[in-house]
């Protein structure tokens, strides 16, 4: 297998994950994300075959998105010197895995490669932490590739806001 970053002229071939919103993601909106600089996707590969995606995008971790525990956690990580109103990170704004490669473990092992990828990749901005929206039904597999929830807030929401400090893995 191997991950290549989408651009243009990368041929989109079948893909489904069981989930409509993430499959009209990757043929509707993804060349698009990539043409307005909103968002990069990254392809995994299996002899030719579309594994699984992810895209990525800037974001930040803000005092007014978050429950005051939770702030007080991430704020007290900082010096106090260093303490501001928001944190850079980097989001992971989709992530899907084809139904042909489901029971494999291949999410986690994509998601390691992706913090792997994020830390050792010079090409990045800083940041500190990686968000994501988490689908309700995907919430354990985050907990269980160590991110945490940020607020209590979305409880009732369709997805839930959560984080991954890259000071984990150092």
């Amino acid at each position: 297998m191997k991950l290549v970053r989408l651009n243009q002229e990368y041929p989109l071939t079948d893909f489904d994950c069981g989930d409509s919103d993430l499959n009209d993601f990757l043929f509707e909106d993804a060349k698009p994300f990539l043409e307005k600089r909103v968002a990069n996707t990254f392809i995994l590969e299996d002899e030719g075959r579309i594994a699984a995606y992810f895209y990525l995008l800037n974001d930040k971790i803000s005092r007014l998105e978050i429950t005051n525990s939770r702030w007080k956690k991430i704020k007290d990580s900082f010096p106090e010197s260093k303490r501001f109103r928001s944190y850079p990170s980097i989001k992971i704004g989709r992530f899907a895995v084809s139904t042909n490669y489901r029971g494999q473990r291949l999410g986690s092992e994509l998601m390691t490669m992706i913090k792997v990828l994020l830390n050792t990749n010079q090409n990045y901005s800083a940041f500190r932490f990686i968000t994501v929206d988490a689908y309700i039904s995907a919430i354990p597999f985050y907990q269980w590739n160590g991110f945490k929830e940020l607020t209590k807030k979305d409880e009732d929401e369709y997805t839930r806001l959560m984080y991954f400090d890259m000071m984990e893995i150092d």
